[in-house]
């Protein structure tokens, strides 16, 4: 009785097939055309977002700019993609579009944050503050610019660090950019013992920062008494020189002021503190 419950059943399931084999064909086919469609949108939004990006490149647009859009023009494609894949397997493109869009709301009131971060890499990039390349402090944050993508941009610390920053928080930050301007001001501040002589210490000062082939001679240099302090004098020291000497004079000049001034006999005052002592009278005794 068994055997004969379980021939029915195979007579059945033939004779389904038999019947809706042109309708199992059409889901067949949509289903290989829908995953060819996925398979080619993929392989055509890599290589139009690895085309833009060489054409900019090679019309020498900055790579933070080159970047950002390529990765727009890729998620595009994609999505494109996504919905002509679930149109060829049947399903109604509008409704999806209009439940991706509800969808696409919820999320984005959940993901705000996100969104704002989103929104400043648009601003940073068509305002373009920085570039890849250039060294720059984003909120406290200072490293040469990797690249800016559309959530966050990447930095390399001086000491080799890595450090992703949140596009939101450099928008509503200040930016400092280092590099944009090809040269830059060094400022000292020297003190002195007040038993130094004014003018010799101004010569000395200023016979060294000349002395420096970096220092730009076509900029003002200033050498100038600037405050009479507690225990010391102090001179201020303004030199303009190239952006990529800047570190290097500030470190050189220093050590040549410390050497000058010891050969000169020119202290360097030590904090310190006069403490008086005052006798008190002792009252007499009876």
């Amino acid at each position: 009785m068994e055997d004969l419950n379980v021939v029915d059943s195979i007579n059945n399931a033939g004779g389904w097939l038999v019947r809706n084999q042109a309708l199992l064909l059409s889901y067949a086919v949509n289903i290989v055309a829908a995953i060819a469609i996925i398979i080619v949108g993929m392989i055509v939004a890599r290589v139009v977002s690895n085309a833009l990006n060489r054409v900019m490149v090679a019309r020498s647009i900055d790579a933070t700019v080159a970047d950002f859009l390529s990765a727009l023009v890729r998620y595009g494609i994609i999505a494109f993609t996504l919905i002509a894949a679930l149109g060829r397997v049947g399903v109604q493109t509008a409704s999806v579009i209009a439940v991706l869009g509800a969808a696409g709301l919820a999320i984005g009131l959940a993901l705000q944050g996100s969104l704002s971060n989103l929104a400043a890499g648009v601003l940073l990039v068509t305002f373009r503050p920085f570039k890849a390349g250039e060294y720059v402090d984003l909120g406290g944050i200072a490293g040469s610019v990797l690249n800016v993508q559309i959530f966050s941009t990447t930095l390399r610390t001086l000491d080799g660090k890595i450090v992703v920053v949140p596009n939101g928080k450099i928008i509503a930050g200040n930016i400092i950019n280092f590099s944009r301007e090809p040269v830059r001001r060094n400022d000292f501040v020297i003190g002195v013992s007040y038993d130094s002589d004014i003018d010799q210490v101004k010569k000395i000062l200023t016979d060294i920062v000349t002395s420096d082939e970096r220092v730009l001679k076509d900029r003002d240099i200033t050498v100038r008494l600037n405050e009479l302090g507690p225990s010391a004098i102090y001179f201020v020291v303004r030199a303009w020189s190239n952006s990529s000497d800047l570190q290097n004079v500030y470190w050189d000049v220093l050590e040549s002021i410390k050497r000058e001034f010891d050969a000169q006999g020119i202290s360097f005052p030590y904090p310190q503190m006069d403490v008086n002592f005052k006798r008190v009278k002792e009252p007499a005794q009876n």
